[in-house]
């Protein structure tokens, strides 16, 4: 095969592992591959694995213990989104300290920070990138959980002008859209749109963004039935999963054999934390006003 056929390979690796394509990830054929590209083909492998659920089997990985900085990196991420967050935060703050200016340690270091509510500590890692769209798109996820929409737009509209075509910007801008709100749902709903009708790009993370876009231009059924569709298909999606769990809220539906699919699939999920905080908030309240009644 030649140089260049490989490196193209590598390129659709990535964009199936961005588009949510993760058991295409796992089928590529990557002994084709340049030596300088093995490693990066298989961080998106086992980075596959984990966002399949496959917790275990990525630890399990023999390569996951050699030392390596972007293995390590993956294998912090791969304890984090199975519960073993203790582990997982030592780790990620031992790499941020120790390799800086790693790619796959900025991004993964990072989402491992964030799920742990360090958000500080996680724009400080990411805000050593060079160029790194992975680190932009997670910036501007982190902003927008910090309802800091201004930084967002601003961030995406930097990136724009040296990555327009890139597909983790396009779909960064979705998001900020999304928030933004007014005609830009129907932009975001058009971006999905176009990746979740290609047959090449078809995957969960599509499908959500274009549900999410169908709730705020008020079509909830719409949405539901996208979700419901993708969710037989992909039972183990996380996103999938969770949204299905907004949504059945938003409809007034029950939603407890999705939290505890959920709670299956990925424990350490920040919607399960959410939920939890809030409920206790609940217990909390209702038992002051009890008290009050009864006195």
């Amino acid at each position: 095969m030649d140089p260049f056929s490989a490196e193209g390979e590598l390129l659709n690796i990535h964009s199936a592992f961005h588009s949510g394509q993760y058991q295409n990830v796992l089928d590529f054929e990557t002994s084709v591959l340049s030596p300088e590209n093995q490693l990066p083909a298989q961080v998106l492998k086992l980075r596959a694995q984990i966002a399949l659920g496959q917790y275990d089997e990525a630890l399990a990985e023999p390569s996951i213990e050699e030392d390596s900085p972007d293995l390590s990196a993956v294998k912090a991420l791969a304890l984090q989104s199975s519960g073993k967050t203790d582990a997982a935060l030592q780790l990620a703050q031992e790499l941020a300290e120790n390799y800086p200016d790693n790619n796959t340690v900025q991004v993964l270091g990072a989402t491992v920070l964030q799920a742990q509510g360090l958000s500080e500590e996680a724009l400080a890692v990411l805000a050593k990138h060079q160029g790194n769209l992975e680190a932009v798109s997670l910036i501007v996820q982190i902003q927008l959980q910090q309802n800091r929409t201004d930084l967002a737009l601003k961030e995406v509209q930097a990136a724009k002008r040296w990555a327009q075509d890139s597909l983790l910007v396009n779909i960064a801008e979705s998001w900020v859209g999304l928030r933004v709100g007014g005609e830009k749902y129907q932009s975001a709903f058009y971006v999905y749109e176009e990746l979740a009708s290609a047959p090449s790009t078809s995957a969960p993370l599509s499908i959500v963004g274009q549900a999410v876009a169908e709730i705020h231009l008020g079509r909830l059924p719409e949405a539901e039935a996208a979700i419901t569709a993708a969710l037989e298909k992909y039972p183990t999606d996380v996103e999938l999963i969770a949204n299905s769990i907004v949504l059945n809220v938003l409809a007034g539906k029950p939603s407890e054999e999705l939290e505890a699919r959920l709670q299956q699939v990925q424990p350490a999920h920040s919607l399960l934390a959410d939920i939890q905080e809030k409920s206790e908030f609940f217990d909390a309240s209702a038992a002051k006003f009890s008290a009050k009644a009864s006195s």
